[in-house]
């Protein structure tokens, strides 16, 4: 086992669509929902089976400072850093500030991004598209991981292949939440995948640097508000 990218665990996300069991001060990412463990500590085990030491960068709600810390706690993990926003944004920013995060001490690392929120039923498929991805990331590619849809889905957004076949294939086009007509001719033609909002890339390929220079207005007011806390203290009870 090896370990040449640094995991990103995204946890900023609200969990409205389970209200009223997800709520904004304990979202379902922190939920037990189908376990002992909380779909964030499911998130850094998987984790756990990819690297020798696991030290994710977390970006998370400023409101769930102290769940993330607890949470990380119990399973006896100290993130690379926390990032901690004010007000909860869309993936982006996050990401943004987290690739920013990583080139402290790091050159060009490869990061892989996470939502905390996701359950997998095959391990072992998960860490064999983290392989290929990484390889592909590491040769310059932008990396992003399909789905195979099941059904006719319209809360999701879908990736097309640009061909078929196995391993890394390059992308045609990402569409946005199709309505449910267009979501059975997905499904019918092949080949398109769902959105699941996990990617992987070198911070030179896809991090703040490539922004163009108009835009670094506007993005370090996005970056302002995010704070650091960095390192948490893990402590006995």
């Amino acid at each position: 086992m090896h370990q040449r990218f640094i995991p990103v665990v995204l946890s900023g996300g609200s969990g409205s669509r389970l209200w009223p069991l997800s709520r904004s001060l304990r979202p379902k990412q922190f939920l037990e929902l189908t376990g002992e463990q909380t779909l964030f500590q499911m998130t850094l085990q998987r984790l756990t089976r990819l690297v020798d030491r696991l030290e994710p960068i977390v970006v998370a709600n400023d409101d769930h400072r102290f769940l993330v810390a607890d949470q990380c706690l119990q399973m006896g993990v100290t993130p690379k850093a926390l990032l901690l926003e004010p007000v909860a944004r869309n993936t982006a920013p996050a990401i943004a500030v987290a690739a920013l995060a990583a080139q402290q001490g790091e050159r060009d690392p490869v990061l892989l991004v996470l939502p905390s929120d996701h359950v997998f039923s095959n391990l072992s498929a998960f860490e064999m598209a983290v392989r290929i991805g990484e390889l592909a990331a590491e040769s310059g590619a932008m990396v992003t991981f399909g789905i195979v849809p099941t059904a006719p889905e319209t809360g999701y957004g879908y990736v097309k292949a640009a061909c078929s076949g196995n391993g890394a294939l390059p992308v045609q086009a990402f569409v946005e939440k199709p309505d449910v007509i267009t979501a059975q001719r997905y499904l019918a033609e092949g080949g398109y995948f769902w959105n699941s909002g996990m990617f992987m890339f070198k911070t030179s390929v896809a991090g703040p640097s490539r922004l163009p220079r108009k835009t670094w207005t506007s993005f370090g007011s996005i970056m302002r508000p995010f704070r650091t806390a960095h390192p948490i203290q893990l402590t006995t009870r």
